[in-house]
């Protein structure tokens, strides 16, 4: 991808058509909700949603209670967050930004949030180490990624592998129903969380 920022750009007019960008369907909604609830701490706490394309996991969780910023490469993605943060209630700051390098202080959120980002950096190493630097002590990293039928992405073994260095735990969560997703999937897909 040449120009990442104008690809998104392109994109965001129908990003949330796929179930699981725009939780549109209750059922997949709530099944997100559910997921992050059990793995985030109870509210409020401060998270920092990076790579947030239209703010969907944003809202949700700004909704559950929690105090989210939310940074995206693509200001069309940002301009769609802001409307959809604005029509759903709840406050979520969100900014553009590049998701690699964020612009927030170190040791300033509880958990760092980023849903299918990590596969897609060029140099995903240093991009955890600014991650995890996010993070106050006890803080989680908490990451949904995927092997796609396409052959993009990163497996769960990789990304594990790529987390273990900055955290005392990690567990990894097949993510095969299809609810998270809309229908049946034959890929890999997963949430890692790293304590």
């Amino acid at each position: 991808m040449s120009d990442p920022r104008a690809y998104w750009d392109g994109e965001a007019d129908t990003f949330d058509d796929e179930p699981d960008h725009g939780l549109g369907d209750p059922a997949t909604r709530e099944a997100w909700r559910q997921l992050l609830a059990a793995h985030l701490p109870m509210p409020p706490v401060d998270v920092v949603d990076l790579g947030c394309g239209t703010g969907t996991l944003s809202v949700l969780l700004a909704e559950a209670g929690h105090r989210v910023r939310g940074l995206d490469l693509s200001p069309a993605m940002i301009s769609r967050a802001r409307a959809k943060a604005g029509a759903a209630g709840p406050e979520v700051a969100v900014g553009v930004g590049d998701a690699a390098q964020p612009p927030y202080d170190a040791a300033s959120a509880d958990v760092v949030l980023c849903r299918h980002v990590l596969w897609a950096l060029p140099d995903a190493p240093a991009a955890l180490a600014r991650w995890v630097g996010l993070l106050r002590p006890g803080g989680r990293l908490v990451l949904v990624e995927g092997r796609w039928h396409t052959g993009a992405g990163i497996d769960a073994a990789t990304c594990r592998r790529l987390v273990e260095p900055h955290a005392s735990r990690v567990d990894v969560v097949p993510l095969v129903d299809e609810v998270y997703w809309g229908g049946p999937i034959t890929d890999e897909r997963y949430l890692l969380v790293a304590h």
